[in-house]
Formats: structure tokens, C-alpha cells, sequence
């Protein structure tokens, strides 16, 4: 077959045809698996977000829980040393010795813990000096008497042990310069 001058060759069309682009399944499934990559980012960023949301959220109910147990058990410490001075005095017998030592279980079950002995170095940051005196039995400030319990739940202190503190005596300076007193000043 012959093709006249005027009917293009089939190869010369096919050769100066434009290059076919992707076909149109390529582009569909770029696009897809793009809009994919996205939703699954912003599913992980959603995610993310609600994890650290429900972390703030316990963080907060357990220290609004703290305070609370805390405010509650601030209020009975003036029963508890109520209950220190009727067992100094002997006054906490029978059934009322009872209910102080379940009490006492009690507010330790929730976490209450009592601290302060004679003999301890001095903390100002559990110890609150109510008393001070200079001796020379000591090397360093110490709780000499404790005067009130102090009181913590875990590293929270509800109050300071209150105490009598006692501190190494101070030797005076070596030679200590005489002061001048010849009228200048």
C-alpha cells in the first residue's frame, strides 16, 4: 500500500505524537496514597495530642487528690498533738486509747508520716528552731529536744518539726587587734 503525498505516514504520526503523560491509574494512586500519608499524620498528630491531654488530665486530678488529702490531714494534725499530750500525761487509757491508736493507723494508711528525734542535725528545710542556745557537745546545729513532731506525706511537708536547736560554741578570733582609741576617727 502506497500512501499519497497527502496522507501522512503512520510512523512520522506516531513519532511526532507528544509523549504520553502517566497514565491516568498512576495519578489516581499518587494521589491516594498522598492523601493517605496525610490523614495517617494527622491521625498520629490527634493521637499524640489526646495521649498527652489525658496525661495532664491525671497529673492534675492526682495533685488536686494531694491537696485535698493534704488540706484533710493538716486539719487533724491539733488532734494528733492533742493526743501526744493526754499520752505524755497518761490520760489516754481504755477505749479512748483505742480510738486514738486506730486514728493514728488510720492517717498513716493514707500516707501521713511523723519525723523529728532529739539528736538529728538540724534541716532548716523539715526543722523549725523555736529555742536556741551554744553548747560544746556538738560539732554542727542539731535538734536538741524536739518541741512539736513535724508531719510529711511522701516529700511534702505538712509542717516542720518544731525544735530546740543547739549550736557548736563559736572560739573567738586569734589575737584579736585592740581597738585604737587615740581621738581620731
Amino acid at each position: 500500500m502506497t500512501s499519497s503525498p497527502d496522507e501522512p505516514d503512520a510512523a512520522v504520526e506516531e513519532a511526532a505524537a507528544p509523549p504520553e503523560a502517566e497514565p491516568p491509574e498512576r495519578d489516581v494512586t499518587a494521589e491516594l496514597v498522598r492523601e493517605l500519608d496525610e490523614r495517617t499524620a494527622d491521625l498520629q498528630r490527634l493521637q499524640a495530642e489526646y495521649v498527652n491531654y489525658k496525661r495532664r488530665v491525671d497529673r492534675d486530678r492526682e495533685a488536686v487528690r494531694d491537696t485535698a488529702r493534704a488540706a484533710v490531714l493538716i486539719g487533724l494534725l491539733g488532734v494528733l498533738d492533742d493526743l501526744d499530750r493526754a499520752r505524755d500525761h497518761g490520760e489516754l487509757t481504755g477505749g479512748f486509747k483505742a480510738v486514738a491508736d486506730s486514728l493514728e493507723r488510720a492517717l498513716t494508711a493514707l500516707g501521713l508520716e511523723r519525723f523529728g528525734t532529739p539528736g538529728e542535725p538540724f534541716d532548716p528545710r523539715v526543722h523549725e528552731a523555736l529555742m536556741h542556745e551554744h553548747g560544746d557537745d556538738v560539732d554542727r546545729p542539731t535538734a536538741q529536744s524536739i518541741l512539736q513532731p513535724g508531719y510529711r506525706v511522701g516529700e511534702r511537708v505538712l509542717r516542720a518539726a518544731r525544735v530546740a536547736v543547739v549550736e557548736p560554741l563559736v572560739a573567738p578570733p586569734e589575737n584579736p587587734e585592740p581597738e585604737s582609741n587615740d581621738g581620731e576617727h
